[in-house]
């Protein structure tokens, strides 16, 4: 647990940094902090995206997780979570604050990526710190932007990747043979989509609930696992 507790640490850290940049700064200089973050966020989704080794297993986790997220409502209830948290900390005036907007998006973009999983199964089964300290280093760096433009919300994304990084740490050791090198790259893939609509957001070309896409990234490994029987139905359907 202690690369994700430094990781946790640099987020927090560069949260504050970018806390102190946004209250110095004026309206003209925030704008280019949220095209450059924007633009920024788009090149690393796009770069995750494209290392996707089947285009129809990345665009069938996207269909099937954002129409399940949608069902279940999943963004309205991470949003509730940061609306909660803000209540207990954040004062200002209602329907103002992008608290919960920097929480969500600051939690998607820090474990969206297959470092956060690699490096935290690496880290839980053979004591590898490497992946989970440059990652660290990263998340830090990017934490500085994103919280000038979203404000204090960016910084509670480090309860965020407690949990999620703890746990892949915890269970590394079962969870890194059951998803396999195919099944974390297409993770990956699917997580970089995601990272390319806050993009959007950012660069505000369109608003995407992006939350609700977010069983697409648990949906593309497992359509992975199940594609050697699904090309082995197809002939039967053809015959």
């Amino acid at each position: 647990m202690f690369p994700t507790i430094v990781n946790c640490f640099t987020v927090i850290i560069g949260s504050l940094l970018g806390l102190v940049i946004k209250d110095k700064i004026n309206d003209n200089f925030k704008e280019v902090i949220s095209i450059s973050a924007g633009l920024s966020t788009f090149v690393i989704g796009l770069s995750m995206a494209l290392q996707t080794q089947s285009y129809l297993i990345l665009l069938f986790s996207l269909v099937i997780g954002g129409l399940l997220g949608y069902a279940l409502r999943i963004e309205d209830k991470i949003l509730a979570v940061g609306k909660f948290l803000e209540s207990k900390t954040a004062k200002g005036k209602k329907g103002t604050s992008t608290f919960s907007y920097g929480f969500l998006n600051a939690s998607v973009l820090f474990c969206s990526g297959a470092m956060s999983i690699v490096g935290s199964i690496h880290a839980g089964t053979v004591g590898d710190y490497q992946i989970i300290l440059v990652k660290s280093v990263l998340d830090g760096s990017m934490a500085i932007v994103f919280s000038a433009a979203y404000g204090i919300g960016v910084m509670f994304s480090a309860i965020t990747i407690l949990v999620y990084q703890g746990f892949f740490t915890l269970a590394g050791s079962y969870l890194s043979p059951l998803l396999g090198e195919a099944g974390l790259t297409e993770l990956s893939s699917s997580g970089g989509l995601l990272i390319m609509m806050i993009a959007l957001s950012l660069l505000d070309l369109k608003k995407i609930k992006t939350g609700n896409f977010l069983l697409s990234m648990f949906i593309a490994p497992l359509l992975v696992a199940i594609s050697p029987y699904i090309t082995k139905f197809i002939p039967l359907l053809a015959s």
